[in-house]
């Protein structure tokens, strides 16, 4: 009898051990969970108009349609910079390009500067949470030089990734290169190896981009899909000169500009049925951009030495004026996306006006990342539009300010106003206006999407109150300076 009971009772100890170590198991996953996988597309040069969501008529863009049509289109989507260098920066830290001490919006192959290893990127903050990490297509934050005794702080492997594939810079620059990070590599720098050089003479090359960027993408996920993930994928495509590959050249009814973009369209949807076929749809974030507007300083241009019959591989920035390379609307209003099935509800729409600066305090919310204290954060935590049921409190007025070529602010909106205190396009084009400190421009540009008439010397008031706070904004990033003014 006391054998029987002493056995039962190891019985029943064994059990509730047994128990209580998948309680614990089980609260693990859920902790797992609570860290969405994060995924975020940012396309080069892709106008507001280039897609089907947005009302363009002979662009076939089903996938992107659909992600919108699982999540929230946000209407009013802006990024920092209608240029390249200095929107990515933005994107990968939530600080305006004016923090970033690069000097320009667009860093070559030669800058001597680069991204500064004291900047915390979107991938550092992921990585201290113990996710895995991949870039997977243009990176243009900097490149190893003699001017900058090619620093190993140049590529993205020092700035939290832990794999990559991808151009350094655009893939028009003559000396452009296709890297892959390689822990046996030495070429260009330590950790990295060189798959083409010289890619403007490489067009065979230059079409494979949009599909090597995504076969690595997907190799990526997959081998990952066990623990959190960041797959950042920075396509090189639409940027000039474009390039399909043989799958997709010539089916589009909008020609080779239509093609790219297919292409770039089946790429999401070959993404997300990885991630379905994972299991991990509602526990991954899908967010997809473009960093700057349509380049339509080629717009007429019926032949380029590298760029071909230009005026039709320049995408649609309409209804906004003027594109890339401009701090009208054109150049910073792109497509803006956020897919969390179980999250985020399906069809929404929001019309708020969100940036690129928010997606990094908005990601570290989600995943649990501090935000830095010893540095300004110029984005928001967006999570009351993205998930209005359980996130009640309201998201700070939208305050921004449109940097341009020296990576300072030319205009600045806040609610929907905008005030421009100068004005330049690659165009030549200034359109009939003129804007100085002196003498700005005001627009109310939601309902005034063209920006065409000037409310300046109706609103007085409020010029001298966006002046003051445009002001304050250039004393406040002068004074913090940034981390290369410490060296």
């Amino acid at each position: 009898m006391n054998r029987s009971r002493l056995l039962f009772r190891g019985i029943a100890a064994c059990f509730c051990a047994w128990m209580l170590f998948l309680s614990y198991a089980s609260a693990g996953e859920r902790a797992g969970r609570g860290r969405p996988n994060l995924v975020v597309f940012f396309l080069d040069d892709s106008g507001y108009g280039d897609y089907a969501h947005n009302g363009n008529p002979t662009i076939r863009t089903p996938n992107i349609s659909k992600l919108a049509q699982d999540g929230m289109n946000f209407t009013q989507f802006y990024v920092t910079s209608p240029a390249c260098s200095a929107s990515r920066y933005s994107l990968l830290t939530g600080r305006y390009p004016g923090r970033s001490g690069l000097g320009s919006w667009v860093i070559g192959p030669g800058a001597q500067r680069h991204i500064h290893p004291k900047e915390v990127t979107l991938a550092e903050g992921l990585k201290s949470r113990g996710y895995k990490t991949g870039i997977f297509g243009k990176w243009h934050l900097g490149s190893p030089n003699k001017r900058n005794e090619s620093s190993q702080d140049t590529l993205p492997l020092a700035h939290g990734f832990d794999e990559w594939l991808g151009t350094n810079v655009s893939h028009d620059y003559g000396t452009a290169m296709l890297l892959q990070s390689d822990p046996a590599g030495t070429e260009p720098i330590k950790g990295y190896s060189v798959i083409a050089r010289n890619l403007p003479s490489k067009p065979d090359i230059c079409a494979s981009l949009t599909g090597r960027s995504t076969e690595a993408a997907l190799s990526f996920i997959k081998r990952n899909k066990a623990k959190p993930f960041f797959a950042y994928i920075p396509f090189n495509m639409p940027h000039l000169g474009i390039h399909a590959s043989d799958t997709f050249l010539g089916k589009s009814r909008r020609g080779l500009l239509g093609d790219v973009m297919e292409e770039i369209d089946d790429s999401v949807g070959r993404v997300r049925n990885v991630i379905e076929e994972a299991g991990l749809t509602e526990n991954t974030l899908i967010i997809f951009s473009s960093d700057n507007g349509p380049w339509i300083k080629f717009q007429d241009t019926a032949s380029h030495k590298m760029y071909g019959e230009a005026r039709l591989h320049v995408g649609y920035a309409q209804p906004f004026r003027d594109g890339k390379g401009s701090t009208w609307e054109g150049g910073h209003r792109v497509p803006g996306i956020f897919c969390w099935p179980g999250k985020i509800d399906p069809h929404s729409v929001e019309q708020s006006p969100v940036s690129t600066l928010d997606i990094l305090p908005t990601v570290f919310a989600l995943a649990g990342v501090d935000i830095p204290k010893d540095r300004s954060i110029d984005g928001r935590d967006i999570r009351p539009y993205l998930m209005p049921q359980t996130h009640k409190e309201n998201v700070p007025e939208f305050e921004f300010y449109y940097s341009f070529a020296d990576n300072k602010p030319s205009a600045v909106r806040i609610g929907p106003w905008k005030m421009h205190t100068r004005i330049s396009s690659q165009t030549g084009n200034n359109y009939g206006f003129k804007a100085s400190r002196k003498t700005p421009l005001l627009f109310q540009v939601e309902q005034d999407l063209g920006e065409r008439i000037d409310r300046a010397g109706e609103q007085a008031n409020l010029v001298e109150q966006m002046m003051e706070k445009l002001t304050a904004f250039e004393s406040q990033v002068q004074e913090e300076g940034s981390f290369w003014d410490a060296q």
